[in-house]
Protein backbone atom coordinates (compact mmCIF):
# COMPACT_ATOMS: atom_id res chain seq x y z
CA UNK A 1 0.00 0.00 0.00
CA UNK A 2 1.61 3.93 -0.85
CA UNK A 3 2.30 5.77 1.68
CA UNK A 4 -0.38 8.91 1.37
CA UNK A 5 0.37 12.31 1.92
CA UNK A 6 -1.27 12.46 5.19
CA UNK A 7 1.06 9.89 6.91
CA UNK A 8 3.69 11.43 5.56
CA UNK A 9 3.13 14.53 6.77
CA UNK A 10 2.14 13.49 10.32
CA UNK A 11 5.47 11.15 10.03
CA UNK A 12 7.52 14.56 9.53
CA UNK A 13 5.34 16.67 12.33
CA UNK A 14 6.25 13.37 14.85
CA UNK A 15 10.10 13.91 14.40
CA UNK A 16 9.90 17.43 13.74
CA UNK A 17 8.45 17.69 17.50
CA UNK A 18 11.58 15.58 18.82
CA UNK A 19 14.50 17.99 16.87
CA UNK A 20 12.36 20.56 18.36
CA UNK A 21 12.87 19.44 22.00
CA UNK A 22 17.30 19.49 21.01
CA UNK A 23 17.36 23.05 19.90
CA UNK A 24 18.88 24.68 21.72
CA UNK A 25 21.73 23.66 21.59
CA UNK A 26 20.94 22.22 17.74
CA UNK A 27 20.13 24.84 15.69
CA UNK A 28 16.90 25.26 13.12
CA UNK A 29 18.54 25.56 9.74
CA UNK A 30 15.23 24.96 7.92
CA UNK A 31 11.85 24.43 8.39
CA UNK A 32 8.49 23.26 6.84
CA UNK A 33 6.00 20.95 6.70
CA UNK A 34 8.04 18.51 4.64
CA UNK A 35 10.77 18.17 6.86
CA UNK A 36 13.22 20.11 8.77
CA UNK A 37 16.87 20.18 8.90
CA UNK A 38 19.16 21.38 12.47
CA UNK A 39 23.08 22.25 12.13
CA UNK A 40 25.32 22.88 15.25
CA UNK A 41 25.86 25.80 16.57
CA UNK A 42 29.18 27.05 15.85
CA UNK A 43 30.74 28.03 12.57
CA UNK A 44 33.01 25.97 11.35
CA UNK A 45 35.32 25.55 8.40
CA UNK A 46 33.23 22.53 5.75
CA UNK A 47 35.22 21.45 2.30
CA UNK A 48 38.29 21.18 0.62
CA UNK A 49 38.05 25.00 0.56
CA UNK A 50 37.37 25.47 4.22
CA UNK A 51 34.67 28.06 3.23
CA UNK A 52 33.25 28.63 6.79
CA UNK A 53 29.61 27.64 7.30
CA UNK A 54 27.08 28.50 10.09
CA UNK A 55 27.08 25.26 11.74
CA UNK A 56 27.99 21.45 10.88
CA UNK A 57 24.66 19.60 9.33
CA UNK A 58 23.23 17.55 12.28
CA UNK A 59 19.99 15.81 11.26
CA UNK A 60 16.82 15.96 8.89
CA UNK A 61 13.79 14.46 7.89
CA UNK A 62 12.58 14.57 4.57
CA UNK A 63 9.05 14.15 2.62
CA UNK A 64 10.18 11.79 -0.45
CA UNK A 65 7.63 9.80 -3.04
CA UNK A 66 7.51 6.82 -1.14
CA UNK A 67 8.81 7.06 2.54
CA UNK A 68 9.89 9.54 5.21
CA UNK A 69 13.93 9.44 5.60
CA UNK A 70 15.05 10.63 8.59
CA UNK A 71 19.18 11.61 8.13
CA UNK A 72 21.53 11.28 11.19
CA UNK A 73 24.99 12.60 10.33
CA UNK A 74 27.22 12.18 13.63
CA UNK A 75 26.59 8.09 12.75
CA UNK A 76 28.42 8.58 9.93
CA UNK A 77 31.95 8.58 11.56
CA UNK A 78 31.14 5.92 13.96
CA UNK A 79 28.31 4.17 14.35
CA UNK A 80 29.54 1.68 17.39
CA UNK A 81 28.10 4.23 20.31
CA UNK A 82 24.77 4.90 18.49
CA UNK A 83 23.31 1.30 17.87
CA UNK A 84 22.36 0.12 21.55
CA UNK A 85 20.82 3.37 21.93
CA UNK A 86 18.26 2.26 19.10
CA UNK A 87 17.50 -1.06 18.68
CA UNK A 88 13.92 -0.49 17.19
CA UNK A 89 14.78 2.06 14.70
CA UNK A 90 17.84 0.52 13.67
CA UNK A 91 15.25 -1.70 11.52
CA UNK A 92 14.65 1.44 9.12
CA UNK A 93 18.80 2.18 8.61
CA UNK A 94 19.45 1.43 4.95
CA UNK A 95 22.83 2.63 4.28
CA UNK A 96 24.97 4.76 6.83
CA UNK A 97 23.17 7.60 8.18
CA UNK A 98 19.36 7.37 6.22
CA UNK A 99 16.56 5.81 8.46
CA UNK A 100 13.56 5.12 6.13
CA UNK A 101 9.97 5.24 7.43
CA UNK A 102 6.26 4.53 6.07
CA UNK A 103 4.12 4.30 9.02
CA UNK A 104 4.04 6.73 12.52
CA UNK A 105 4.36 3.50 14.88
CA UNK A 106 8.05 2.75 13.03
CA UNK A 107 9.19 6.03 14.78
CA UNK A 108 10.51 5.39 18.05
CA UNK A 109 10.57 8.73 20.29
CA UNK A 110 12.55 7.35 23.19
CA UNK A 111 15.44 6.27 20.95
CA UNK A 112 15.41 9.00 18.85
CA UNK A 113 15.94 10.87 21.64
CA UNK A 114 18.56 8.95 23.11
CA UNK A 115 20.18 9.65 19.55
CA UNK A 116 19.95 12.89 19.18
CA UNK A 117 21.47 13.70 23.12
CA UNK A 118 24.52 11.51 22.00
CA UNK A 119 24.92 13.13 18.83
CA UNK A 120 25.32 16.42 20.43
CA UNK A 121 27.61 15.06 22.92
CA UNK A 122 29.69 14.08 19.45
CA UNK A 123 29.37 16.98 18.05
CA UNK A 124 30.42 19.21 20.53
CA UNK A 125 33.15 17.06 21.33
CA UNK A 126 34.32 16.94 16.94
CA UNK A 127 34.08 20.94 18.10
CA UNK A 128 31.07 21.55 15.93
CA UNK A 129 29.29 23.14 18.78
CA UNK A 130 29.43 25.27 21.68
Amino acid sequence: MPITDEIKKEIVKKISKVFEKSCPPIVIASQSENGMQLIGNKEVPYGSTKKMVPGMFFVSVISAKTMVSFHFFPMYMNEKPFVPLAPNSMKYLKGKTCFNYTKPEQVDVKEMEALLKKGAEVWKKLGYMK
